[in-house]
C-alpha cells in the first residue's frame, strides 16, 4: 500500500509564501503521474500541479501558474510544492496524490478523478 505525508501547511498573511511537503512510501519514479491538489470549504476539489512520467511535464491551472511550483526530489522520494504570491483565495486543505497508470491531462478537475493514492491534506490559510 502506498502512503502519502503532506506536511508544511500554515497559516500566512496575502502575498507570502510557502512550501509544502510530501513524503511517499514509495520510489516516486514509480508513479506515471503525480500531483497536488486542493479543496476549499464548500468546492470542488481541484488541481494545481501534476506532473507526467510519460512526456516530463507539469502542468498548473492559470489560477495557480506563474505562482506555484512543483519539484521532485527522487532520492529522498519526496514531492514539494512552492506557493508564492499568496492570495486568500488559495486557502484550501493541499494534497498530494499520485497514480500508477494515469497521465496528467491538463484539467486539474479531471485529473482528480485519475489519482488512485491520497495522502490526508495539509491546511493552508491565507488570511491577514
Amino acid at each position: 500500500q502506498l502512503h502519502f505525508v503532506e506536511s508544511g501547511g500554515g497559516l500566512v498573511q496575502p502575498g507570502g509564501s510557502l512550501r509544502l511537503s510530501c513524503a511517499a512510501s514509495g520510489f516516486i519514479l514509480d508513479y506515471s503521474a503525480i500531483g497536488w491538489f486542493r479543496q476549499a470549504p464548500g468546492k470542488e476539489r481541484e488541481g494545481v500541479s501534476c506532473f507526467s512520467s510519460t512526456d516530463g511535464s507539469t502542468y498548473y491551472p492559470d489560477s495557480v501558474k506563474g505562482r506555484f511550483t512543483m519539484a521532485r526530489d527522487i532520492p529522498k522520494n519526496t514531492v514539494y510544492l512552492q506557493m508564492n504570491s499568496l492570495k486568500p483565495e488559495d486557502t484550501a486543505v493541499y494534497y498530494c496524490a499520485a497514480s500508477l497508470e494515469y497521465t496528467c491531462s491538463g484539467n486539474g478537475f479531471s485529473d482528480v478523478y485519475g489519482m488512485d493514492y491520497w495522502g490526508k491534506g495539509t491546511l493552508l490559510t491565507v488570511s491577514s
